[in-house]
Order: C-alpha cells, then sequence, then structure tokens
C-alpha cells in the first residue's frame, strides 16, 4: 500500500478505535442529526466477502438503529461513486432480513471523507441505477471536504475528529514557507491557538488520554506533510507533542501549589507534580503503549515508570479482586 494511503489510513482508524466517541459530531454535521457525545457506538467488522472476493471498507458501526459507513480519502478517485455503492450493498446484504416471502436490505447512511480535493471535487457522489422495468433512481453518497473546515469551525461543531488533518489545508504553501517568516509565524500561532482550545474543548480529567492521543497523532500528520522541511517539524512537534502533554497538570499543580501555601509546605507542589505524572502514566498503560515511549512522553526515567507501572497494578487488582 502506498505510504501515503498509509499513514492517513492509520490515523483515521486509531480515532475510530481508540476515541471512537469523537465521530458523533462529524455525523451530525454530515446527516444533520443531534446524537448526544455519550451516546454508544456498535463498531461492527470491516470485512465483507463476496462471491467477487473480500471487500474491506474504512469504517462501518452503528449507532441507535442506523447504521453508518465512512471511507477516508486523502485525494478524490474517478470510481469513488462505483465502489461506494458497491460497499454499502455488500453492508446491506450482510444484514439481509427474512419475513414472509420477502427479503429487505437496508443501506448504511454513507459518506466519502477527502482530505485533499479540487475545485472539480463535487458536493456529491452520484450512481445513476437503471432498472429492468424503466424505472431507474440516483444513488447520493455526500462528501466532506476537510480543508474547507477552519479552525474556528472545527472547535465551534466539535469536530475534533479533522484536528489530526488540519495541517494539511497549508500543503500547497509549503515551498513557500521556508521562505516567508511571516507565513511561519502564523502557522505557529495557529497551532498554538488549536493547543489553547483544545485544552478548552477536553477540560475534564477523563479526557487526558483523549488530549494525548490527539495531540500525537496530529503531530504524526504534521510530521509526515512537513518531511521536507525539519526546523518548522520540530516547532510544531513542541507545541503538540510538548505543550499538551503539560497542559493537563496545569490545574493539579495549581492546586497543590495553593495547598502548600495555605500548609506552609512546599512538597504540595511535589505531590501535585506526581499525582500529574502518574495520571499521564496511568492512561498510557491503560492503552498497553510502550514503557519507552511512556518515558518519552512523561520526561521519567525508565526506573520511575515501572515504579507507576507496579503501583497502577496493584490498585487495579484491589479494584478487581
Amino acid at each position: 500500500m502506498h505510504t501515503d494511503n498509509t499513514i492517513f489510513d492509520d490515523v483515521f482508524r486509531t480515532m475510530l478505535e481508540k476515541m471512537p466517541h469523537l465521530v458523533i459530531p462529524v455525523i451530525n454535521e454530515i446527516f444533520h442529526t443531534s446524537y448526544s457525545e455519550e451516546e454508544e457506538i456498535d463498531q461492527y467488522r470491516n470485512e465483507h466477502h463476496t462471491k467477487s472476493g473480500e471487500i474491506i471498507t474504512d469504517s462501518y458501526f452503528g449507532i441507535c438503529d442506523k447504521l453508518y459507513h465512512l471511507e477516508c480519502e486523502s485525494r478524490p478517485k474517478g470510481n469513488m461513486s462505483i465502489r461506494m455503492i458497491e460497499y454499502d450493498f455488500a453492508i446491506a446484504l450482510e444484514n439481509a432480513a427474512h419475513t414472509n416471502e420477502t427479503y429487505e436490505i437496508n443501506f448504511p447512511h454513507s459518506c466519502v471523507l477527502y482530505l485533499r480535493h479540487t475545485v472539480h471535487t463535487p458536493d456529491v457522489l452520484k450512481v445513476k441505477v437503471n432498472l429492468p422495468d424503466n424505472r431507474h433512481f440516483l444513488y447520493l453518497t455526500p462528501i466532506i471536504k476537510l480543508q474547507e473546515y477552519t479552525r474556528e469551525e472545527i472547535f465551534r461543531k466539535r469536530l475534533l475528529f479533522f484536528l489530526p488533518f488540519y495541517i494539511m489545508r497549508y500543503e500547497k504553501e509549503l515551498p513557500d514557507l521556508a521562505k516567508n517568516p511571516e507565513k511561519i509565524s502564523r502557522l505557529l500561532a495557529e497551532y498554538e491557538k488549536i493547543r489553547f482550545q483544545l485544552k478548552n474543548a477536553l477540560p475534564d480529567d477523563r479526557d487526558a488520554a483523549v488530549l494525548t492521543r490527539l495531540a500525537e497523532l496530529t503531530e504524526r500528520i504534521s510530521d509526515y506533510i512537513l518531511k521536507s522541511e525539519q526546523t518548522l517539524k520540530e516547532r510544531i512537534g513542541d507545541i503538540m507533542g510538548g505543550k499538551v502533554l503539560e497542559l493537563e497538570t496545569d490545574k493539579i499543580l495549581a492546586q497543590a501549589h495553593e495547598k502548600g501555601l495555605s500548609e506552609g509546605r512546599e512538597q504540595g507542589l511535589e505531590q501535585g507534580l506526581e499525582k500529574a505524572t502518574l495520571r499521564f502514566v496511568e492512561n498510557m498503560l491503560a492503552e498497553n503503549e510502550p514503557l519507552e515511549k511512556i518515558c518519552m512522553y512523561t520526561g521519567c526515567s525508565m526506573p520511575q515508570v515501572l515504579r507507576f507501572k507496579e503501583r497502577w497494578i496493584q490498585a487495579s487488582h484491589q479494584q478487581n479482586p
């Protein structure tokens, strides 16, 4: 598989697998629904076996009593409309229901997310289906063009699912960026605002893992798009990969500082820092992240991480004897 497709597919599937609730605002945006972000999502297998072979879809899931199918493409493809009706028909056939003498199939609500698009990219994919009795119908698949969404829209509509791909809106400007300090400053300022707004969008302690993972995936796509711009890549990495991870400790450190001042003890700060670090480590352990990666993202030494892991395992055993 082409590298370009692989990295985007990996990030797309990682978000669906690890942070599925982020796709709910996307569904609301595309299909004008009003699901709560707490709504349960049923994720179904993406391999569909047909007489002509195996079809693998990007995502196939259910919310309430409806089926949804999303495909993520790095750029428009001429045969995408045919592929979508083929995929959707395979999904519908797998869920065929037999009542009396009639079979009933239900097509999923489908959409294509284009990470890149051109002026010729339509808003809807169309397939005209001609039936043998001279009737026909149009099979329509809506298109979402991610580069059309501004930072303000993304946060106003809570389309955080789009954030890792945001750097792609600057892709065409890359040849000029390195020669234009003013454009570089604007880009870095944009990511500082993203960092700030992302923290405000995910203020809860339980959002720490989502915050960290979104920052990591955003940095990963930026590294790929900016692979020829090492300095710029590192500076965005510092903003997303470094500062985001510090944000979750700010509140705890402030509380610890107040506690230390009120009680006249400096250890309040140390306790707060250890508590914040432990929370990060626990979140990453729960996601089965490698210990080396935990060290890199938290700044802890390997012995410290091992000590935190031992405490986390003991706490888990106590909660689930």
